[in-house]
């Protein structure tokens, strides 16, 4: 159960801030942090490419590294993830009782791989 507690609370801790967020806001009737004129806008915009920018930077490749090898340190946190979800059928057949343990592993890799897409439908609320 801490272990579920461990992974789960802190996956929800942005949608439950987002909630109270969007309460407060409703209650006060604040736009939040909406930009409000299209300086603000343009300066969001150039922020997110700084950001985005960054972001690939940590991902990139020293020069002299083999494309295989670029291709499976880029997908390496995939492979584990399909590696915790196969293990759980095969714990749940082979060690019964590892179950539950086998069973919260591939929760987490699940929502790794999901739990992103599902928290932006459910924000967008379609």
């Amino acid at each position: 159960m801490s272990l579920l507690l461990s992974t789960v609370l802190p996956a929800l801790l942005p949608a439950l801030s987002d909630g109270v967020r969007g309460l407060v806001g409703k209650f006060t009737g604040g736009a939040g942090a909406n930009p409000q004129n299209v300086d603000e806008v343009i300066k969001l915009q150039e922020a997110e490419t700084q950001r985005l920018e960054a972001l690939a930077k940590l991902d990139s490749v020293g020069g002299g590294v083999s494309p295989w090898v670029a291709n499976l340190r880029a997908s390496s946190r995939y492979i584990a993830v399909w590696v915790a979800l196969a293990q759980w059928p095969i714990v749940l057949w082979l060690v019964p009782e590892y179950a539950d343990t086998g069973a919260q592993f591939a929760q987490s890799a699940f929502f790794f791989l999901f739990g992103d897409r599902v928290y932006l439908h459910l924000k967008r609320g379609t």
